[in-house]
């Protein structure tokens, strides 16, 4: 299966990893394809220049380390083509989940709850861990 992540989910996983969520990460990573799309990837970096200066080299770290497939976000999303979203700033992950035609994106983001969508399946990842592993 494959699987995104959003930034709030590789933030937790970098920067507080440890017990059973780590362990989550850990099994979803072992057991299915993880995509990460560049914007995820770039807003990590953001928020950990702004947030966790000091923890910068740790995420770096965790990168180097996570074996992921890379997904390009375009530049330009038109938010008319993609399903209704709270946030529009979420527009980018959004697209780039259903670009990368991933089976599931997981994500703490209130934002995404009740997008009419069959593929890719929004869940939080505690609902991906009791649904699939």
């Amino acid at each position: 299966m494959r699987v995104m992540f959003d930034t709030n989910i590789l933030i937790s996983a970098g920067l507080f990893y440890g017990g059973k969520f780590s362990r989550v990460v850990a099994d979803i990573t072992e057991e299915h394809n993880l995509v990460l799309s560049s914007v995820v990837i770039d807003e990590l970096r953001d928020v950990a220049n702004r947030k966790f200066p000091h923890k910068k080299s740790i995420l770096d770290h965790f990168l180097q380390k996570l074996s992921f497939e890379m997904a390009y976000t375009p530049d330009n999303v038109d938010p008319d083509i993609f399903p209704k979203i709270r946030d529009e700033k979420d527009y980018p992950i959004l697209a780039s989940a259903i670009i990368a035609d991933v089976d599931v994106l997981i994500t703490g983001d209130k934002d995404f709850e009740g997008i009419d969508l069959e593929r890719p399946e929004i869940m939080t990842i505690k609902e991906f861990e009791e649904k699939y592993l």
